[in-house]
């Protein structure tokens, strides 16, 4: 799916890591929230409250989820899973990295 369809938009973005990482909430009519945003070069470490699904739109990463040792790449079409009340590192080199995370 390359776009979604009747949902609302927070037009205030949410930017992190001084402005390494832009992403808005979209609010859909049954509740749920994702996030659509870009992460540019840079390694960066998040912490989760709930569980995310990571999809990648465009670009590509590599992340290492806590409590890993090894760090695997993810492209556009892919996706990876982080638990709740955990963290992750991701490394975005070259173009940024276009994503969709799916709170849930």
């Amino acid at each position: 799916m390359s776009q979604f369809d009747s949902v609302s938009v927070v037009k205030k973005a949410n930017v992190y890591f001084d402005g390494k990482c832009v992403s808005h909430t979209v609010q859909f009519s049954d509740g749920t929230k994702k996030s659509v945003g870009v992460i540019l070069p840079a390694t960066l470490t998040f912490n989760t409250g709930a569980p995310e699904i990571m999809e990648g739109v465009a670009g590509s990463c590599r992340v290492k989820l806590k409590g890993e040792t090894e760090w695997k790449t993810y492209g556009a079409g892919e996706s990876y899973n982080v638990p709740g009340d955990s963290s992750f590192e991701i490394e975005v080199s070259g173009e940024p990295y276009h994503y969709v995370c799916h709170f849930g």
